[in-house]
């Protein structure tokens, strides 16, 4: 406790200096979130790839207000090697400052222009991405089980070029924005973190199955976004498809519906067509697979056995991973996969993401249940 002109005040109580400044949004100092829910959370992820299927590196970092936690983390995918280097901390004041242990994310122009940073020995990169498209908003997303919300979340995508390099493993990348494309997603809400109970809503409605895509592709003069989510039955909870021209309006494509060619005895991908409803105008757009990381190896979402995104590892806590991606982890059947991908849509060439994970039944795939593969 310290004082001040006589007023006792906490030291966690003293204001921010994002309180500065005219961006509040509830009757709170910037260094608090309107809910206490555990589960509040406020991150973001990258994506570059080259176009070729030789390399895809992901990162981000979260912020974790209610649990006290700020982490970062780093994959880079060559072959069938994982490069991973994660890191965590205790959340400070300075939400400016997007750093832990060695990553860190430089926003140097809102919206346009941010560098990317990680200092290694195992992983290394310093890159620049710069904003080819406006910002898209997602449709806000929303899940609940049984009658408690257990997901609402607020997201924006953009997609750019990236330059700068890349070293791992004594191998140096040169990136290239003729070569690369980058991708990134902002979201912030709740969803759940590791330690969450369900409770008897949980136990009384199990999941049984899940089916999601998320697929930002950038072309020369055009970017397309789809995100799609669906039940066990196929019903949808969350579908877009949206198409950003600058100096046009936003156009939307209708109802999109993905065809998936599976790796025969597995949920794998290795193509899909979406064919997006415009009745005016349908379009197809065709998905070629490049390579592929699935997010729960390196890359700390669920279900990762060894890290998790918003768990408490001490401070300046940073770890070191390399995997073997012919022998990939179990776990990854259950977790999203983000496949870097090539993609043709009107007659154009594009790249970007296709971002894919079902588990348990889903009666529009043909799956019946968490055991079952494509045939």
């Amino acid at each position: 406790m310290t004082v001040s002109r006589g007023v006792s005040v906490a030291d966690d109580d003293r204001p921010v200096p994002l309180d500065e400044y005219p961006v509040h949004q509830v009757p709170l100092s910037m260094k608090h979130v309107a809910t206490g829910d555990r589960n509040a959370y406020d991150r973001c992820i990258f994506h570059v790839l080259d176009h070729t299927g030789r390399a895809l590196l992901i990162l981000g970092l979260g912020v974790y207000p209610n649990l006290g936690v700020v982490d970062a983390y780093a994959t880079l995918r060559t072959g069938d090697v994982l490069h991973a280097v994660r890191a965590s901390d205790a959340l400070g004041e300075d939400r400016m400052r997007l750093a832990v242990g060695p990553l860190r994310i430089e926003v140097q122009e809102p919206l346009r222009r941010l560098r990317l940073v990680c200092e290694d020995e195992s992983l290394a990169y310093d890159l620049t991405w710069t904003a080819a498209f406006p910002a898209l908003w997602e449709p806000h997303h929303l899940q609940r089980r049984g009658g408690r919300l257990t997901l609402e979340g607020r997201r924006f995508v953009q997609a750019g070029t990236v330059a700068g390099v890349i070293r791992a493993a004594g191998e140096e990348l040169a990136v290239s924005s003729d070569c690369w494309t980058g991708t990134r997603d902002r979201s912030w809400g709740v969803r759940p973190m590791p330690g969450e109970e369900g409770g008897r809503l949980a136990d009384d409605h199990p999941a049984e199955g899940f089916h999601w895509i998320w697929c930002p592709a950038a072309f020369d003069d055009r970017f397309l976004m789809v995100v799609t989510q669906e039940d066990a039955d196929g019903h949808r909870s969350l579908s877009d498809a949206t198409l950003v021209r600058p100096g046009h309006r936003d156009r939307q494509l209708g109802w999109p519906y993905t065809e998936i060619g599976y790796r025969p005895g597995t949920r794998h991908p290795e193509r899909a067509v979406v064919h997006l409803g415009d009745p005016r105008a349908p379009r197809v757009l065709e998905v070629e697979i490049l390579t592929s990381s699935p997010l729960a190896i390196g890359a700390g979402y669920p279900p990762a056995g060894d890290w998790q995104h918003g768990t408490w590892q001490g401070r300046g806590w940073t770890d070191r991973r390399t995997y073997d991606m012919t022998s990939p982890d179990p776990l990854a059947a259950y977790g999203v996969t983000d496949h870097s991908a090539r993609f043709r849509l009107d007659g154009r060439t594009g790249y970007g993401v296709f971002e894919h994970g079902t588990f348990g039944r889903h009666d529009p795939s043909g799956f019946t249940g968490f055991d079952s593969v494509a045939p």
